[in-house]
């Protein structure tokens, strides 16, 4: 078996929902030991966020997909005796990772110059909604809540729409991913100086930094780009970008030339404009195209539009995806097993030297390795 490039790594998961739990997963699948902090009985608040109802044992299916191949360490932060305990984990450990409001941790004695002192080599890695100052710093950190207030839900959907949030928690898993990014180059700089360091991210700069190309547009222009009012794609990009019904489905149309497009699919109409109109008349070019796409089935453009070379795909939902064999041939599924049940998650999408990484552990009940933490890393 290889060994994975974080093997030997020990990580503490004080986090609970999504954005923490999705960045303690990663380090998980690449090798770390990620032992979940939790609260005595209850554990993760996620343990009970239940999507379509969907429940493995007494804990979400949501919670085992983001929790597998993870440690559950039971610890009171009010409880004196706990928190030493806790303080001798961090002495053991290379990473903290906590999602919790501004000054929570701090108050339980684990803030980062607190544990800083027990161990000056600690990463200490802190998710936050809106950072630790200013006025919406104690604000909660909901992913639909910060899609709302960065502007991001004015970026999907048509513009005769009102705001239309994404149908993900892209906050979450965002963010998530950046605190693996911030965590690795910290490991890196501690592998060559030998010091730790204090990691700090928040919901909104992860929305703000995805959407740096439309703010970007903002700052220069003084005006939030618009959405096509029809098939709207992409707020920044002109006709044809977005996506198409046909007579039997949808197509979605990149980045072309007008002409060109005209030219492969024989629209006449189309071929009334000129490149230059492709932004200043986006909705009347967009219209011409949704009118005489629906006219044929997918295949019918989708073999006129490839032919020339042109960006082009059809819209899969999910039943069909999984039926294509481009879908196949990348295994992403894997199967975990949860005592009598065996549930289906995708696989960590990283390939090391070739190999696919796979990790079919499944998410710990409440407290279930304290004994063996505590041995394993000598704490009593």
């Amino acid at each position: 078996m290889m060994e994975l490039p974080l093997q030997g790594l020990v990580v503490l998961e004080f986090s609970q929902y999504l954005s923490g739990p999705s960045a303690g997963l990663r380090l998980a699948d690449l090798g770390a030991r990620v032992i979940k902090i939790e609260r005595p009985g209850k554990g993760d608040a996620g343990r009970k966020l239940a999507i379509k109802n969907l429940w493995v044992d007494d804990n979400s299916l949501l919670f085992h997909t983001i929790n597998r191949n993870k440690e559950s360490f039971t610890a009171d932060l009010k409880n004196e005796a706990d928190i030493a305990l806790v303080k001798k984990l961090v002495a053991k450990a290379d990473v903290v990772i906590h999602n919790f409001r501004p000054g929570v941790m701090e108050k339980t004695g684990l803030g980062y110059e607190a544990l800083k002192q027990i161990n000056p080599r600690i990463i200490y890695a802190v998710i936050s909604g809106y950072g630790k100052e200013g006025p919406w710093k104690n604000k909660p950190g909901q992913d639909l809540l910060l899609q709302s207030i960065t502007g991001l839900a004015f970026t999907t959907g048509n513009g005769t729409n009102g705001p239309v949030p994404f149908g993900i928690s892209i906050a979450d898993i965002l963010c998530g991913a950046q605190l693996v990014q911030g965590i690795l180059a910290a490991l890196i700089r501690r592998q060559k100086k030998n010091i730790g360091a204090l990691i700090e991210i928040s919901l909104m700069e992860s929305l703000l930094d995805f959407q740096f190309e439309l703010l970007t547009t903002y700052y220069a222009s003084k005006q939030q780009p618009q959405r096509s009012k029809v098939n709207n794609g992409n707020p920044l990009l002109s006709a044809p970008y977005g996506i198409y019904q046909t007579a039997d489905g949808y197509i979605a149309l990149a980045m072309m030339e007008i002409p060109k497009l005209a030219e492969a699919i024989q629209c006449t109409a189309l071929a009334h404009f000129v490149q230059e109109d492709a932004f200043k008349k986006r909705d009347e070019i967009k219209q011409v195209l949704a009118d005489f796409m629906i006219t044929q089935h997918s295949a019918h453009w989708l073999l006129l539009l490839q032919a020339k070379g042109m960006w082009a795909m059809e819209v899969l939902d999910w039943e069909k995806m999984l039926e294509h064999e481009a879908y196949k041939v990348l295994e992403m599924e894997q199967v975990i097993h949860t005592g009598s049940k065996q549930l289906i998650t995708t696989r960590c999408p990283i390939r090391i030297n070739g190999e696919r990484l796979y990790a079919d552990k499944q998410a710990a009940q409440v407290g279930e390795h304290n004994k063996k933490i505590i041995n394993d890393l000598s704490l009593q």
